[in-house]
């Protein structure tokens, strides 16, 4: 039998009742599946499995398991099943004689180069992506370069959660359920010193804090 092409990228989706392959697009991962092709020898591992269920003993360990027939005698049985697999689905692929691979024919070849797009990308497809990378680009320079916390006080330790009810914290100094302070520390009035927002009283001077 002659060497099998195109085997590098598949699925062998066989059984012991037939024998099925997914064959792939190096580059993309589309791909096709063969026509199912029958086991002849699942019907023989049928009747064995029969035969030994009434005759026993070494006869019917023999027909135990169809898969034990199909691994002892089916290798070229598999083997001319995986290459009519082949030569079903080859036809749908080209192998670039650049990089060697085997490209879809829908989604990664150029026919006009006769070459995969990898090696001879489409002009147009390129320039569409790079004006979107470059969009996206200067979107996130352009938000950099804005002032995205006008109004907010950074200097407030804010919290994610409410440290009071633990709710989730939106923009604010107090929480929307529960109307607790939200920053995670304050100043106290009377002395300065930074204290957890959910303290009662000072712990360096006794004051009540106020948010």
């Amino acid at each position: 039998m002659a060497v099998i092409k195109f085997v590098q990228n598949y699925d062998d989706l066989s059984t012991e009742r037939g024998y099925q392959f997914r064959l792939r697009s190096d580059h993309c991962g589309n791909g096709y599946e063969s026509t199912y092709q029958a086991n002849g020898l699942s019907v023989a591992g049928d009747l064995l499995r029969a035969a030994g269920g009434m005759l026993g003993g070494i006869f019917g360990s023999v027909g135990n398991s169809t898969y034990d027939i199909q691994r002892a005698v089916g290798g070229p049985q598999h083997d001319k099943a995986l290459q009519n697999a082949v030569n079903e689905i080859s036809p749908l692929f080209n192998q670039c004689r650049r990089c060697g691979q085997w490209r879809c024919k829908d989604v990664c070849w150029n026919d006009q180069k006769g070459l995969c797009k990898s090696c001879a990308p489409f002009l147009a497809e390129e320039i569409a992506s790079a004006q979107a990378t470059a969009a996206r680009d200067q979107v996130y320079t352009k938000a950099q370069e804005t002032d995205q916390t006008q109004g907010v006080n950074m200097a407030v330790q804010a919290t994610a959660t409410c440290p009071h009810c633990a709710a989730p914290s939106g923009p604010g100094k107090f929480c929307a359920e529960c109307g607790g302070v939200l920053a995670a520390t304050l100043k106290c009035v009377s002395c300065s010193a930074e204290i957890p927002s959910s303290a009662k009283f000072c712990p360096e001077c006794g004051s009540r804090p106020r948010g």
